[in-house]
């Protein structure tokens, strides 16, 4: 493709470890991108851990070039962009109370049933993020390796998946990070995100540019590769700073 005219990611293990800082090699590159294109960063995690694990880290940043930057928290229900101050939402897609109830409460049933709810949990394990109810099986605080071994085929998280989905037709359930299910309003995926991002800055899918952890079909990246945008797969945040270096030179 030709130079792309907007770079988006997703977050966690792409730009940083799970639930971690962005280090400061990404830091600098995601502030050289913003230099010379617009970045986007859209992931299931809220809005709180963008903030920590990514806008705190370019405090630096000019006001110009953080303008060119757009967060999509919780999968797109959520867009923030820079006001010159601080960002602030362009538009949130909340659940109603109704429909968070049902959420959690399929989450908790559906998880005791299969033997999958955690007596000793790091953290929450039933999260409402406003537009997104998560459910983490190990809990919100987990270290890395006891997540990525939970699961390592999918299956417990797609039999979760599809016991919830059968009790909440109304909203779409889906499978996220090594450990999660998120549950939003229908129709709202990374997709939707990232539509929501062309048709608010004009610029076409095809001149986007993607990089993501979990590309594979059915993997909660696949529905940007599968809507058009030019995707990269990449296996962890040092990865990704390896491609940006050389996405750099490009530009």
């Amino acid at each position: 493709m030709t130079a792309p005219i907007l770079v988006a990611f997703d977050l966690d293990d792409t730009l940083a470890p799970s639930k971690g800082l962005i280090d400061p090699r990404i830091a600098s590159l995601l502030r050289a991108l913003l230099r010379t294109v617009d970045v986007a960063i859209i992931s299931g995690g809220n809005e709180a851990q963008f903030r920590s694990q990514v806008v705190s880290r370019l405090d630096d940043a000019d006001a110009a070039d953080l303008a060119r930057l757009h967060l999509l928290p919780t999968c797109g229900t959520r867009y923030l962009r820079h006001d010159g101050t601080d960002f602030t939402p362009v538009y949130a897609h909340d659940l109603s109370d109704a429909e968070k109830q049902a959420a959690l409460t399929a989450l908790r049933e559906e998880a005791e049933r299969l033997g999958l709810w955690e007596a000793d949990p790091w953290g929450e394990i039933l999260e409402d993020r406003g537009s997104q109810i998560t459910f983490s099986a190990l809990g919100q605080s987990a270290p890395r390796e006891a997540k990525h071994d939970w699961d390592p085929t999918g299956a417990k998280r797609g039999a979760l998946r599809d016991a919830v989905a059968a009790r909440l037709p109304g909203l779409e359930v889906r499978s996220g990070g090594s450990t999660s299910i998120d549950i939003t309003q229908a129709g709202i995926d990374k997709a939707f995100g990232m539509r929501q991002l062309a048709e608010r800055t004009g610029i076409a899918l095809t001149d986007m540019l993607f990089y993501g952890d979990r590309l594979d079909e059915g993997g909660n990246d696949y529905p940007v590769l599968a809507i058009g945008v030019p995707s990269v797969a990449v296996e962890g945040w040092e990865d990704t700073a390896d491609k940006l270096d050389a996405l750099l030179l490009t530009l």
